[in-house]
């Protein structure tokens, strides 16, 4: 017999494909399914190859006969249900006001009702053996909402408080619940939501761990079960700064927001919104031009500035050209003072004339018009 039987949604990738490989090497029994046939048979020879037996079934978390069939087919495989772990969802980012209702729609859909559609069908079997715990993948941003993914958090949020309500309604039973809080994780997940926004997306500057360490978290968590659980252990720092003071924590999780896309019309939309920083540009074309506007950009923040990372896609698809680049938002620092920062880091030479240029070695640094910077 398994060690325990662990359903697991969105199990071809990331968090979901760690888990599984890592509790398969405990011997347990996993059932995974994703949309992706190609990659659960893969997952499941490496299941195997760990020790573990698997079943593995094609099924949208968002059809719930489909969940429930997965259910099903998991306890007539193996005998029972010791463990849902609902994992299936993706992100998109950008402000409030520039995510469309169907990207809202599907975002709920998938991390909301896949949630909720997986949950509800464990729920079943669990209250007619007695025992089960459901595990919900959520986000630290389901506990402290970041600049730019409001939409996503959205949803993370909701998941919390479905598994709130749900851990005080089977308090006392062998029921558990538990939820996950993982920060930025080392998966495809940036890809996905690049593709789903439409565009590309800054990196994070916050922390990030690998998705090995979820996965071990996970594997704890389902050995002695929990209510929250925090991969990254000083996430939770975060929560008790957010109860204590909110409105400074606003200020504080700035950093840690992903710049928004860049599609056409953004940067007549940055004109008219009111920002108080300075936008300074970084051309970063070849070499190791990203290393030095990370350097340039960490002398900002030690000089009392703030530096935030955003993509230039939509300047090169203009212009009909591609490269790799990268733009920098810099807040809190004059121009003299950015300038001087500039050239005790090395030769400076100017360029441009409508436009304040200056050359860092391979990076270009320009300052927008004023009114721009207003």
């Amino acid at each position: 017999m398994p060690a325990k039987v662990i359903a697991i949604t969105g199990a071809s990738a990331g968090i979901g494909r760690a888990t599984a490989l890592r509790l398969a090497r405990e011997g347990c029994a996993i059932a995974a399914c994703a949309r992706r046939a190609d990659r659960l048979d893969a997952l499941a020879g490496e299941i195997a190859a760990a020790g573990g037996q698997a079943l593995t079934m094609v099924a949208d978390v968002t059809i719930e006969h489909e969940m429930a069939a997965f259910v099903e087919r998991t306890v007539k495989r193996f005998g029972g249900l010791d463990v849902m772990m609902c994992n299936a969802g993706f992100g998109i980012y950008g402000a409030i006001d520039d995510i469309t209702a169907d990207q809202m729609r599907k975002l709920m859909d998938i991390n909301y009702f896949g949630t909720f559609y997986a949950a509800r069908a464990a729920l079943a079997v669990f209250r007619q053996q007695g025992h089960g715990h459901i595990v919900i993948v959520s986000s630290i941003a389901g506990k402290r909402g970041v600049p730019y993914m409001g939409a996503y958090s959205a949803t993370k949020f909701a998941q919390i408080g479905m598994a709130e309500c749900l851990r005080s309604e089977v308090a006392g039973s062998n029921i558990h619940v538990s939820v996950v809080c993982p920060i930025s994780t080392k998966t495809e997940f940036v890809d996905v939501m690049t593709r789903e926004t439409g565009g590309e997306v800054s990196q994070s500057l916050g922390p990030g761990q690998p998705v090995e360490e979820v996965a071990d978290a996970v594997a704890r968590a389902i050995e002695r079960p929990i209510p929250e659980v925090y991969p990254y252990f000083k996430s939770r720092g975060l929560v008790l700064l957010n109860a204590l003071a909110p409105g400074f924590t606003d200020r504080f999780v700035q950093k840690f927001g992903r710049k928004p896309v860049r599609w056409a019309g953004w940067a007549g939309r940055q004109k008219t919104r009111g920002r108080t920083g300075r936008k300074v540009q970084m051309e970063t074309p070849a070499g190791d031009s990203v290393s030095r506007a990370r350097d340039i950009a960490a002398a900002v923040r030690a000089a009392g500035g703030r530096a935030f990372f955003v993509g230039g896609w939509v300047r090169d698809r203009i212009m009909g050209r591609e490269s790799k680049d990268v733009d920098v938002e810099v807040f809190g620092l004059p121009a003299d003072r950015l300038k001087a920062l500039l050239e005790s880091l090395g030769r400076v030479d100017t360029v441009g004339e409508s436009f304040q240029v200056v050359k860092a070695g391979d990076v270009d640094v320009s300052l927008p018009s004023p009114a721009i910077r207003r």
